[in-house]
């Protein structure tokens, strides 16, 4: 495991934040409405290694429930001042409890050989369904 600390921010620098990745673990592209929409990268991190070091009154939320769901999976997490979707927090136990998912494109420090052999994991969030890969993934 290699385990490294990322401490990056939205676009403005208003949320700041630092987690403990291991990107040998790889890393998420979703299928769901948001992240398709998004083009969404992202780094799954555990609530215990993800700290927000400023900016929470920056934030903007959005929690949407799917279809079938009796509330929401994720809270959206967005930056007032730049509009740069910051790291979104959920809990379901087939992502291992709470966690963040952190946006891959924020993580400006990160090291782009070990970007680059990190494993995609393909999860196919529109059928509500995170640990099986989508169908179709050209387009993630």
């Amino acid at each position: 495991m290699t385990l490294k600390t990322h401490s990056d921010s939205c676009h403005c620098g208003a949320v700041r934040f630092e987690a403990d990745i291991d990107l040998s673990h790889g890393t998420i592209k979703c299928n769901c409405s948001s992240c398709a929409e998004a083009r969404s990268w992202l780094a799954n991190v555990p609530a215990s290694r993800y700290r927000l070091n400023a900016g929470e009154a920056s934030q903007a939320n959005y929690q949407w429930t799917p279809p079938g769901r009796s509330g929401p999976t994720i809270e959206f997490h967005f930056c007032k001042i730049c509009g740069i979707r910051t790291p979104g927090r959920g809990e379901m136990e087939v992502m291992g409890g709470a966690f963040y998912a952190v946006q891959i494109p924020l993580l400006d420090d990160i090291d782009r050989e070990e970007l680059a052999a990190a494993p995609i994991h393909y999860v196919d969030g529109l059928h509500d369904r995170f640990d099986r890969k989508p169908a179709d993934t050209r387009f993630l």
